[in-house]
């Protein structure tokens, strides 16, 4: 069983943000923390997610949507609102966790893979791999 503190990232549909933020952290953190997203109300991975994501060599075709509720019992270290409603939705975990919100403006516009919205997924992606970046020197300083 893994010694890491674990991260979970969450959103509404657990279809982009939350989704991306997991990618770019479990990425960029070389295995020092387990990492998880889960939405409010999960959906599925957004298309236009994994394709910006594979953009900069980072495969998220095999990640979930999951409910929250699935990861209330899995001993969270810092639980990682990205989106408003989920910040406002966001159960209680069982334990004394850290909470973090970010107001990520939602690059999703429906399910349609219109090459237009590349770039709002590009943007939410930028701006996650910032956060995520300050978040981890801070963690790992």
């Amino acid at each position: 069983m893994s010694k890491n503190k674990k991260i979970i990232f969450i959103c509404t549909g657990n279809a982009c943000r939350s989704q991306i933020a997991e990618g770019i952290t479990r990425h960029l953190a070389g295995g020092k923390f387990d990492i998880f997203s889960a939405g409010s109300y999960p959906t599925q991975v957004h298309p236009m997610s994994i394709k910006v994501m594979k953009e900069i060599g980072v495969d998220i075709a095999s990640q979930t949507s999951d409910p929250i509720s699935k990861f209330l019992s899995e001993n969270i270290d810092i639980v990682i609102t990205v989106c408003d409603n989920a910040n406002k939705a966001c159960p209680s975990f069982p334990r004394n966790v850290e909470r973090i919100h970010w107001s990520i403006k939602d690059p999703f516009k429906g399910w349609t893979s219109d090459p237009d919205d590349l770039v709002n997924f590009r943007k939410t992606r930028e701006d996650l791999t910032a956060r995520i970046k300050n978040l981890l020197k801070s963690r790992l300083a």
